[in-house]
């Protein structure tokens, strides 16, 4: 007798805490780089000084997309622009330096492009406030 448990019910709940657990995690790196918070900018303590290209811009696409991903508010725009800024990250601050991510440190960066590209396609999930406008614009009635 094979005992077979029943797995899909699952999958917008932990899909829904994957995207929240990542959101935050971007949250805190761009809260770092822009306010010099948890560690500062790459541990030093410090925030980098605002406007600086491309780091200080870089944070705040962190901090910004990192919160909307979070919250699942407008989560695929976010995880659009959250996703290019890692991957851009990775060509070039990362990959000159060597050609796997293990090599130059970019596999945070390869990540988080990843991680970002599949939220993006796959949505907010169910714990989202993006499912919750969906829910109430379909509850609304049309009027004729």
């Amino acid at each position: 007798m094979c005992l077979r448990m029943d797995t899909h019910k699952y999958v917008g709940p932990v899909w829904s805490l994957f995207r929240i657990v990542v959101g935050l995690l971007f949250t805190l790196h761009g809260a770092a780089t822009v306010f010099g918070v948890f560690g500062g900018n790459q541990g030093k303590g410090e925030a980098l000084p605002m406007g600086q290209w491309p780091g200080w811009w870089a944070g705040l696409i962190q901090l910004v997309c990192g919160l909307l991903v979070m919250a699942g508010l407008f989560a695929r725009p976010a995880a659009v622009l959250a996703s290019g800024s890692m991957a851009y990250a990775y060509f070039v601050v990362h990959q000159p330096h060597a050609l796997l991510p293990t090599q130059n440190g970019g596999a945070e960066a390869a990540l988080y492009a990843w991680s970002f590209l599949a939220i993006a396609v796959v949505g907010a999930g169910p714990w989202s406030v993006d499912a919750l406008w969906r829910r109430d614009r379909a509850e609304v009635p049309a009027v004729a």
